[in-house]
């Protein structure tokens, strides 16, 4: 049996219950007592829907809508975003802006696509800063854009209930693509309407 009959989504629940297991073991606690006899499925489950991006192509989501033509800004913000940073395992949640100029063609996509492609690209092992640059690189390769920003702030679990212990903290991220990249008084505009919350 190949591993994709088996694992249709690429996920092997069996194998990631027991390393929960491990994990318990590793920690001093009893897998098999009640409160905890169910975990390792669960997380196994858990696991499955928070990595559920990694077998997506990001630009697939991304389809442009046939007979549809724009020319101006489109933006769609205040995306909400949950991630897991790869480096501990741990979320970040927060949310994101992203933006486009549709190139010569005027290609556009249905702006629920917009907020897709970003939780496609977070439901894998990430960082934030490769986050930002992933969604325009999806979005270039999906619409081929005038100018592209992506814009995201999130709170990182990893800094906040470990390491530094900073509550509260955010981190900013940003990627620009073509003209914007090019032209900092286009930027300002960008960012501005990204960052309103009037």
């Amino acid at each position: 049996m190949k591993t994709g009959d088996r694992f249709p989504d690429g996920i092997d629940r069996d194998k990631i219950a027991e390393g929960v297991r491990l994990i318990l073991d590793a920690i001093g606690e009893d897998a098999s007592r009640a409160g905890l006899r169910e975990t390792p499925q669960r997380v196994a489950e858990s696991y499955a829907e928070l990595f559920s991006g990694i077998a997506v192509d990001p630009a697939s989501v991304l389809e442009p809508l046939p007979g549809e033509r724009g020319d101006g800004l489109i933006m769609v913000r205040d995306i909400p975003l949950t991630g897991m940073c790869e480096h501990h395992l741990l979320p970040f949640i927060g949310t994101a802006a992203v933006a486009y100029l549709p190139g010569e063609d005027g290609r556009i996509c249905g702006l629920s696509k917009l907020a897709r492609v970003v939780a496609v690209l977070s439901r894998r092992p990430q960082v934030q800063e490769r986050l930002v640059a992933d969604v325009a690189d999806a979005m270039e390769k999906a619409l081929s854009p005038r100018a592209v920003f992506v814009y995201v702030e999130a709170e990182h679990l990893c800094m906040t209930m470990r390491g530094a212990q900073k509550p509260g903290s955010i981190t900013v991220t940003s990627e620009w693509r073509g003209l914007w990249r090019e032209e900092p008084g286009l930027r300002a505009e960008v960012i501005a309407l990204a960052r309103s919350r009037e």
